[in-house]
């Protein structure tokens, strides 16, 4: 017979961390939606919170911080119309394939807040590409996201591919392509800074040799935005290498003789058999590093500054900037705004490719 003690010992034992576990999640998050709402003001012996409800977050969509969170609105052209229109089908597709597939009434209303956030998204880009037109930190934090995962996993998957294969000196060159990961995000943003100093940084004579000495990185908009994306492509890329490899090196070797056997080539086997294999790391590791890429704040801060302009700012940033100039309510609007994003991407992501990963 279990005793008393017995049976209270995993509460004893477990119930403090979860306490502070949640304590150090759900305070912040209570606190910092209370700020939301508020407007944080300085006076006479102290500060206080003047409650405004929702008047952050409409002076974030509606109002005079729209162009630093949506960017320069601007009408649609002809050719973004038509992409608004083809992602606009793609959403329906998704729709009609949880239809198919007898989706649940949660599934198939979920595809639908899909649809519609992408076409919402769409017709955001469309008005923000104009030729008047400007991104937002919203469009700028996406880029980062979307552009920057991509290249990140398909050069972490070609360096896994390449130090998988039985080469001379493969396992120093495990160890040097793992190296980025040891250093602090300050420090690679730092560095990458140096190096696009075409005056004065240790590449100065390189781009002087290119007749690049009068070019700055960060005077354009892309320029400063690939400058970003490269530095953080440098750092991250390590991250998904090593852990491909890992899942690469752990496929078992029978799939690929009998496929050699049956005459498979090369692509074949990588699409048939490695892909698939190697999918269900995949989408985590993804899933772990979009998480990751929407907190982005360190290189274009110390890079870029954000500039030209707003133009390499991302949504972080954004809320970093309006806490410094002691505008809490709406840095803790914008942080929110940040947590609903990513909650939303992640959460369709997952769903989307759930069964592709079974």
């Amino acid at each position: 017979m279990v005793s008393r003690a017995d049976r209270l010992a995993p509460a004893v034992f477990i119930l403090p961390a979860v306490l502070v576990v949640l304590a150090m999640s759900i305070f912040p998050l209570i606190v910092s939606l209370y700020l939301s709402l508020t407007r944080f003001k300085l006076g006479k012996g102290g500060f206080s919170f003047d409650f405004i409800g929702l008047q952050n977050y409409r002076k974030l969509l509606f109002g005079s911080q729209q162009f630093h969170l949506l960017g320069k609105l601007e009408p649609l052209s002809p050719f973004a119309w038509a992409f608004v229109a083809l992602v606009a089908l793609f959403g329906l597709r998704l729709v009609w394939n949880g239809l198919r597939q007898g989706s649940s009434v949660a599934g198939i209303v979920g595809r639908l807040a899909i649809a519609a956030a992408l076409v919402g998204l769409a017709l955001l880009l469309g008005s923000t590409t104009s030729p008047q037109g400007q991104f937002g930190t919203l469009i700028v934090t996406l880029i980062y996201v979307f552009v920057g995962v991509a290249v990140q996993y398909l050069g972490g998957l070609g360096l896994a591919l390449l130090c998988a294969q039985k080469l001379a000196g493969r396992r120093f060159f495990r160890v040097v392509f793992f190296l980025p990961m040891m250093i602090t995000p300050v420090g690679v943003a730092y560095t990458f800074r140096m190096i696009t100093d075409t005056t004065k940084g240790p590449f100065a004579p390189f781009w002087q040799w290119f007749g690049l000495a009068d070019f700055a990185w960060a005077a354009t908009a892309w320029g400063a935005r690939i400058a970003v994306m490269i530095g953080d492509a440098w750092q991250w890329i390590p991250f998904m290498f090593i852990v491909l490899l890992a899942a690469l090196e752990a496929q078992p070797r029978e799939q690929f003789e009998a496929a050699m056997v049956d005459g498979a080539d090369r692509w074949q086997i990588f699409r048939h058999i490695t892909v698939p294999s190697i999918l269900p790391v995949s989408i985590t590791l993804v899933l772990i590093r979009v998480i990751e890429a929407f907190k982005i704040v360190d290189l274009p801060n110390v890079l870029t500054n954000g500039g030209p302009g707003i133009a390499s700012e991302s949504l972080t940033l954004h809320a970093f900037i309006a806490w410094r100039t002691l505008d809490l309510g709406g840095s803790a609007a914008i942080a929110y705004m940040l947590l609903f994003v990513v909650t939303f991407f992640c959460t369709a992501f997952v769903n989307l490719t759930r069964q592709k990963a079974a």
